[in-house]
């Protein structure tokens, strides 16, 4: 695919995506039978994207979690708690993956300050399992003080790269372009900032006070020339979702880290705390 076309088309979140079937077996069972409304009501303005949007069904996934030493599929979630998932990869080359992760991390500190850590999953699924081992990942933990020994954090981790492309664009419907030679990463820094993708411009650890100055220098790692992206990297939707416990969407916040057209975080938070049902 051209270059400048691809940029576009993850800037406007690819085509319109097709709804899931909303009767699915684990609805039946549980006696839900969804209606394709989610718990929040519809958003503003949809994107008409490729991936699953409000009031589709998630699609169906089973990946390993390589520090759990099990698998996370979303038949361990459907009738039991909804999940927030996000995608990155270690080595990011800016500041956007851990943006990513630190919002997650929020998530995390909200619910263990308000008592839902028991009623929700945060799903972090790596397309580099090449460079990002189970080592790698346990360590980038602990560095972005991700809790993990709270059992409602998840990293997910195809066993390759080629099958994680393949889980990201045809399960999740999310496309991925990987950058090999230096013509094509200092063609990748021309475009920042020209769409929502790895390499944008974002600024907007300040939008939320309630966290330190910690958090900030986590989120504001974007100077290209202090990072090693080592002899790869990626361009890739910087994209949250919100699922609910029937397996339904009830939000994809595709400019999760975009100054420009981020989501306020403190609407991540709320959002999450209607669909869990905290007072």
């Amino acid at each position: 695919m051209e270059r400048r076309t691809y940029l576009r088309a993850l800037g406007v979140a690819g085509v319109a995506g097709t709804a899931g079937c909303l009767d699915t077996v684990d609805q039946a069972l549980s006696g839900d039978n969804h209606d394709g409304d989610g718990i929040l009501p519809p958003p503003d303005h949809p994107t008409g994207a490729s991936y699953p949007e409000y009031g589709e069904e998630f699609p169906s996934f089973s990946i390993p979690d390589p520090i759990a030493e099990t698998s996370v599929s979303l038949e361990d979630f459907v009738g039991e708690k909804p999940f927030l998932l996000t995608y990155f990869f270690t080595t990011c080359p800016d500041g956007a993956c851990p943006a990513l992760l630190l919002r997650l991390r929020w998530i995390q500190e909200d619910a263990a300050e308000h008592g839902y850590e028991d009623d929700i999953a945060l799903l972090a699924f790596t397309f580099d399992p090449e460079r990002d081992t189970p080592e790698v990942l346990r360590e980038y933990a602990a560095e972005r003080s991700i809790d993990y020994e709270a059992d409602n954090w998840h990293f997910l981790r195809p066993e390759t790269n080629d099958e994680a492309e393949d889980v990201m664009t045809e399960t999740f419907k999310l496309p991925l372009q990987r950058i090999d030679d230096e013509e094509e990463l200092e063609e990748h820094d021309e475009f920042e900032g020209n769409g929502d993708h790895d390499g944008e411009g974002h600024d907007d650890a300040d939008d939320h006070d309630d966290h330190d100055d910690s958090d900030r220098d986590h989120e504001n790692e974007s100077d290209h020339d202090d990072h090693d992206h080592g002899e790869y990297t990626f361009i890739h939707n910087n994209l949250i979702t919100l699922v609910n416990e029937d397996g339904i969407v009830e939000r994809a916040y595709p400019s999760a880290v975009q100054s420009e057209r981020a989501v306020d975080n403190e609407q991540i938070v709320e959002d999450t705390r209607t669909v869990v049902g905290v007072e």
